[in-house]
């Protein structure tokens, strides 16, 4: 039993805010959702979700988005449109000579506009990938647990693809630290034939831990690396907005 990744959440001041930028940013529509909003992803896009909580803090921000570039011009333009949209620019320890972009959006996370050119992300969309800080055991883990396919497996550094291509997950040693307490982003799955108990029953089976269970019915658990994640109900997906 599988379970389909339905979007990773973002804690913000202002989630609809945040949500506004992203949409900007992406092209894409917003959907009102349980708790928060949505912009799905479809055509395997991976989709945001923004609930209220925490702003980001940067350094502290274990997932980052990387976009694409069709060519120099579009990534000029696709800086230019954040910062106009209330982007920021960010310093990471990013070098000098190194030709993508980071930025900070609205509610404080990290994100970075890749210089055109990258094999590596070519053909993946405009959102090519979601990096993450993890082992190369838990990219296996949720490679087992999306059944998306290792695109990547080198070291420490492991990435994950659906089968119809799209977004990347990636996951990477990392030196930040995070604060302590429940992680401002996460994985929001839905279960992917509607069996929500059994979905979680394989997940745990994959190595992930049980941590709680909300009044809503969503089933937070923690991967293998103690990076927590959600199960939610079937039928709780988003509505037009």
């Amino acid at each position: 039993m599988r379970s389909r990744l339905l979007a990773v959440t973002f804690e913000a001041a202002d989630p609809a805010g945040a949500a506004r930028f992203w949409a900007g940013l992406l092209g894409r529509e917003v959907a009102e959702d349980a708790g928060g909003v949505l912009l799905p992803g479809g055509d395997a896009q991976l989709g945001l979700r923004f609930v209220p909580g925490r702003a980001g803090r940067l350094g502290a921000n274990r997932m980052h988005l990387h976009l694409t570039s069709a060519d120099l011009d579009d990534q000029r333009r696709t800086v230019a449109t954040a910062i106009g949209l209330g982007g920021r620019h960010a310093d990471v320890g990013q070098r000098p000579e190194e030709r993508h972009v980071v930025l900070a959006d609205p509610a404080g996370y990290e994100f970075c506009v890749i210089e055109p050119g990258n094999g590596y992300l070519a053909g993946c969309g405009p959102l090519g990938e979601l990096t993450c800080a993890g082992t190369r055991r838990v990219g296996r883990f949720w490679s087992e647990a999306l059944g998306w396919p290792l695109v990547w497996d080198l070291g420490e550094q492991t990435a994950i693809q659906s089968p119809r291509g799209g977004t990347k997950l990636a996951w990477d040693t990392w030196d930040g630290t995070p604060e302590a307490g429940s992680s401002r982003q996460r994985f929001e799955l839905l279960p992917e034939d509607g069996d929500q108990r059994a979905a979680v029953d394989a997940l745990l089976s994959l190595g992930a831990v049980r941590l709680d269970a909300r009044a809503d019915g969503t089933v937070v658990l923690a991967d293998p690396d103690g990076t927590e994640f959600c199960v939610r109900p079937a039928g709780s997906s988003a509505r037009p907005g």
